[in-house]
């Protein structure tokens, strides 16, 4: 997709900070590549507009001091689409090229090495190599500026195979060694070890109330906690667990961080950023929605409304099927019983929050007729377990949405109403909706519109591509009538 300049201009001219990770604008008279938003004022000729962060570092650009354009929300665009690149970005954004290599990514998505880098830097201007070297020199950043780490740990931790190869990477990019980089201030004495606390951005507005008492609603003893001021999870990583909390703090969210293996932080700040879906254009999405006379109103009462995810998509397709046919409270209390007896407990538990969520491994290996719930479901839930512990079924950031949705509607015991489910909050879907869910139905009741699916379905059409937003704000409507936490009607 090529960019359009005179937009991008305007934007520039404007520093409108929704196109803040959209794209890169360099100055070639002083070599330093910014976000659009950052205050300085160019001159038009002396401008270059970038697709992505890489792709200005290849050619020759070092990043600003100012507007710290590596510190932005990621594209929204990522999200979005279902192609070869939006695919691979969201695999290079969980760390797959450093733990696996570009041969790693590159089987993942089913194409050869040569043809996953050709449409990268095609459309982006950079390579898989390029992309998740930038992301490590991120990560330095952040590591140099929140831990008291040293150099070497740092550098690896980061993913360089060398220190020297960390050095150099830290003078081009951000024009300063790793010791400036880090600067005096740090209070380092004071932070636990293994604890960071980062800020991540997000594009405003944030209807953080509303994402918090979702996922207040279906928080599972042992793995989730919700306090209202913020939400806390373990999490199962490459290297280790974690546990996060993230609270909503002004223009950005606040995350503390513990980690088992400072290796994972990357990782963890991708996955913590689906979880309440900060990478999401709320301005584009209400603009969309709000146009429509089903839902206007909806959206002029909850403006930002974003679709909490899972940290592991394949975790959201285990608690889906758990959760069929019965009550909210009762798919948590069924599924705290699974973490009890088949999670890992974790190294460093964090007050309530004590065990990883079970992998699929140790749910394919009980006999399904021992798990707490009526037979028929417990054997879906092991077939799931296997074919996903097996490889039949890839529930991935990469994973091909489409081919996923076929392969768990092949299995005994899953419906099209769960296979939306993990597209919508495992996959990130923005464009999912779910026609037969009764509170859909009783949502679009209460509006006056027809509640037949198939009535349903067509209504919906008008929502693309951001159904699933859609979905959230019927959801949050029941909520706001019955004046009960939000997710209160739907599984």
């Amino acid at each position: 997709m090529e960019l359009e300049e005179e937009r991008c201009w305007r934007a520039v001219q404007s520093r409108d900070p929704r196109f803040d990770g959209w794209f890169y604008s360099a100055v070639v008279t002083t070599g330093i590549y910014c976000r659009p938003s950052c205050p300085a004022r160019p001159h038009r000729v002396n401008l270059r507009f970038f697709r992505s962060a890489a792709a200005a570092q290849a050619a020759g650009f070092r990043a600003c001091k100012r507007c710290r354009p590596d510190a932005v929300p990621g594209s929204p665009e990522w999200n979005a689409r279902g192609d070869i690149v939006a695919r691979a970005m969201r695999l290079i954004a969980d760390g797959v090229v450093d733990r696996e290599g570009v041969d790693g990514l590159a089987k993942r998505l089913g194409y050869t090495t040569r043809h996953v880098h050709r449409m990268l830097t095609e459309e982006l201007g950079a390579g898989p190599q390029a992309l998740a070297r930038a992301q490590r020199a991120h990560t330095a950043r952040l590591l140099l500026e929140t831990t008291s780490l040293k150099m070497a740990e740092v550098a690896f931790a980061a993913g360089f195979a060398s220190v020297r190869q960390f050095n150099d990477t830290v003078r081009e990019i951000y024009a300063l060694t790793p010791t400036q980089v880090r600067g005096p201030g740090l209070d380092r004495e004071r932070r636990p070890a293994g604890t960071l606390t980062l800020r991540l951005p997000y594009r405003r507005p944030l209807h953080a109330g509303a994402a918090l008492g979702f996922l207040a609603q279906r928080a599972v003893a042992g793995v989730e906690s919700c306090d209202g001021a913020g939400y806390e999870r373990s999490l199962a990583l490459p290297h280790g667990h974690a546990v996060v909390r993230l609270a909503p703090t002004g223009d950005h969210v606040t995350a503390t961080l513990r980690l088992d293996d400072v290796r994972d932080l990357a990782t963890a700040v991708h996955r913590a950023r689906r979880l309440l879906d900060l990478d999401a254009d709320p301005v584009a999405i209400d603009e969309q929605l709000g146009a429509d006379p089903t839902l206007s109103r909806l959206v002029a009462d909850s403006p930002g409304l974003r679709v909490p995810g899972y940290a592991d998509p394949a975790e959201s397709a285990i608690r889906a099927v758990i959760g069929q046919q019965v009550s909210v409270a009762g798919a948590r209390t069924t599924t705290a019983r699974l973490v009890t007896t088949l999670g890992a407990p974790l190294v460093n538990p964090d007050g309530g929050i004590t065990h990883a969520f079970p992998t699929v491994e140790a749910l394919a290996g009980v006999d399904p007729d021992s798990l707490p719930m009526p037979r028929s479901r417990g054997r879906a839930l092991h077939g799931l377990a296997a074919a996903l512990a097996d490889g039949r079924i890839c529930l991935d950031p990469g994973a091909d949405r489409t081919e996923a949705a076929r392969r768990l509607l092949a299995l005994p015991g899953i419906g099209p109403w769960t296979a939306a489910y993990v597209a919508l909050r495992g996959l990130g879907d923005p464009d999912t909706f779910l026609s037969t869910d009764l509170g859909i139905r009783r949502a679009l009741e209460r509006l006056g519109r027809p509640t037949a699916a198939p009535a349903v379905e067509a209504l919906s059409e008008h929502w693309r591509p951001w159904r699933s937003y859609a979905v959230m704000h019927l959801w949050q409507s029941l909520h706001d009538l019955a004046r009960t936490p939000i997710g209160a009607v739907p599984a």
